[in-house]
C-alpha cells in the first residue's frame, strides 16, 4: 500500500515518516552541503532473527503527527549539539520485510567527529522516545510480538491476528 511521504522541514532538518521502501540517495541529498565534509548515513534493516528466534518480517505502527514531532524536537536537539550542517530521518510504516530498510537517519557536520557523534545520538534518541510500535512477526504458533522500538525491550505476545477465531 503506498501513501505519501508524512514530512517536517525546517532549517536543515527534514523528518519523514513513510509506508514505501526507503530511498538512501534521497535523504543523503538532503544533508549534502558545500559547508558539510562528513556524511555519515545509519540503515537499520530487518533482520531474519530476534532472541534465537526465526523473524518472518517487522511491522511498524506509529501516531504521525506526535512521532513526527517527537522526530523534530530530537532534529533540532542533535543539530545544535553536535553543530551538525543537516539532519535528516525517515522512519517506514506497514510491513518491513527481511533484509529492506526501517529507517534512514543522515547527518552532515563539517568533520567527521561530530557527523558520527550526532547520527548515533539520534538513533539512540529516536529508538527511545519516538512513538513508533513494531510487531515482530516469528510465524508458526508463536504468532509475533508487539514492543516498543527499543532495543531489548519486552514486548506482549500475539497469539492470533486480528479477526481470526481460535480452533
Amino acid at each position: 500500500m503506498d501513501q505519501e511521504v508524512q514530512q517536517l522541514v525546517e532549517h536543515g532538518m527534514t523528518v519523514s515518516l513513510t509506508y514505501s521502501p526507503l530511498d538512501i540517495p534521497s535523504i543523503i541529498s538532503t544533508v549534502k552541503s558545500s559547508k558539510a565534509g562528513a556524511i555519515v548515513l545509519f540503515a537499520g534493516t530487518t533482520r531474519d532473527n530476534f532472541a534465537g528466534k526465526p523473524v518472518q518480517q517487522l511491522e511498524y505502527s506509529s501516531y504521525p503527527p506526535l512521532a513526527l514531532r517527537t522526530m523534530l524536537s530530537i532534529a533540532q536537539s542533535v543539530k545544535t549539539k553536535h553543530e551538525l550542517t543537516a539532519i535528516s530521518m525517515i522512519h517506514r510504516l506497514g510491513v518491513v520485510p527481511i533484509g529492506e530498510e526501517s529507517i534512514l537517519i543522515a547527518v552532515s557536520s563539517p568533520h567527521r567527529q561530530a557527523a558520527w557523534e550526532g547520527g548515533e545520538e539520534a538513533l539512540e534518541l529516536c529508538k527511545e522516545k519516538v512513538e513508533v510500535w513494531k510487531l515482530e512477526e516469528f510465524g508458526g504458533e508463536e504468532g509475533g510480538v508487539w514492543r516498543a522500538n527499543r532495543d531489548g525491550a519486552a514486548g506482549v505476545p500475539v497469539n492470533q491476528k486480528a479477526g481470526e477465531e481460535r480452533g
